[in-house]
């Protein structure tokens, strides 16, 4: 199976409307809709939980249960006060980069629709040279064109209403991905595409296979922490993002040497099975399809932990897309990469044998 034919057109289309569709934490059930629908035509049946996590099934029935999984929500803020002239301050909604916000365009978004506003920031020329005033959240404000409180309330933003970037999809010299939100609404892209291969390939797996595109991971792995005590899963496959360590001012003594457009990251950390992550590098090996290695210390910061540590263990692994420039507007992922991250998951899946325990003691 060539990786070129992976994506399609429609697959394409897909992704960019996905992406395009706000998310942010707390507020994913329209990104969920849309993703919904794109399974539909490769699964048996969905569930779907209280918080918003949404689960295609294919064979409902069967005992042994594999999830491969994404997540849906992306980084936003919070309307938190209104000054009397107007203006809007804010607080975090997971973890955005308050270095990035001076001069972005927002959505706040309200009962009445999209209300448009700017994050202000004094001009050069106003600003203190000698000690520059860095962005802070406690001095980053919206503007939204008006000049009272009462105008604000008029407009339908008050205290709680979240706020996302307006930036779109692009893609750059024909094979680099761009978007806000690409951690991690293309880890709920890749499932969908392991599911649409699988049906169109006409495999017929002999266990349950549970595409999960949970909730809620960005302030602290919860929606999977949910997700995971209803499916009860025997094994879990994460795919998140992990960071490109080779653009200016990243460390690699600290953050390791993984670079876009070399291949999906297979991690190693005490959450990782490693008779699962094993099963993984093999089937990459055997496939031919490029790998890259990371450790994580004590956590890997994925749903992964909360999979791996859920029900009395669950066999987990993470396969990772590495990405440039995460939590801001303008992240970037690689085409080959994507297609590989796919690519890897569906060959384990057809290696992954039923009812295997993973057990080191056999």
């Amino acid at each position: 199976m060539s990786t070129k034919s992976i994506l399609n057109k429609s697959s394409l289309e897909f992704l960019e409307n996905y992406l395009n569709n706000a998310s942010p934490t707390g507020y994913e059930s329209d990104g969920q809709k849309i993703w919904m629908d794109y399974l539909k035509p490769y699964v048996d049946t969905f569930i779907t939980d209280t918080y918003g996590t949404a689960v295609g099934i294919i064979n409902p029935d069967a005992p042994y249960k594999v999830v491969i999984e994404g997540h849906a929500d992306e980084i936003s803020w919070y309307v938190n006060y209104i000054t009397d002239d107007g203006l809007i301050y804010v607080i975090r909604n997971g973890g955005s980069d308050h270095q990035i916000a001076p001069s972005k365009r927002v959505n706040i978004h309200t009962k009445n629709g999209i209300v448009k506003g700017v994050f202000g920031w004094p001009a050069i020329h106003t600003r203190n040279r000698s000690k520059e005033e860095v962005a802070k959240v406690d001095n980053l404000f919206i503007d939204i064109g008006c000049e009272t409180k009462e105008q604000v309330d008029k407009m339908g933003v008050h205290v709680g209403c979240v706020i996302t970037y307006p930036d779109e999809f692009m893609i750059l010299n024909d094979n680099k991905f761009v978007c806000r939100a690409i951690d991690n609404r293309m880890g709920g892209f890749m499932i969908a595409e392991v599911a649409r291969m699988l049906h169109e390939n006409k495999i017929e797996l002999p266990f349950g296979l549970y595409i999960t595109n949970s909730v809620q991971e960005e302030v602290g792995l919860r929606g999977a922490e949910m997700i995971t005590k209803t499916i009860k899963p025997n094994v879990a496959i994460v795919t998140d993002v992990c960071h490109d360590s080779t653009t200016p001012m990243i460390e690699k003594k600290i953050e390791g040497d993984t670079k876009i457009g070399k291949g999906p990251v297979v991690t190693y950390a005490p959450a990782v099975q490693n008779n699962l992550r094993e099963l993984i590098l093999e089937t990459a090996m055997a496939k031919e399809i490029p790998f890259q290695r990371l450790a994580s210390s004590r956590v890997t910061g994925t749903d992964t932990d909360a999979f791996a540590y859920s029900n009395g263990g669950v066999a987990s692994a993470l396969i990772s897309l590495p990405l440039r420039y995460m939590h801001t507007t303008v992240e970037m992922v690689h085409r080959d990469d994507v297609e590989n991250v796919i690519k890897l998951i569906y060959e384990t899946l057809l290696k992954l044998e039923n009812e295997e325990t993973f057990s080191y003691f056999k």
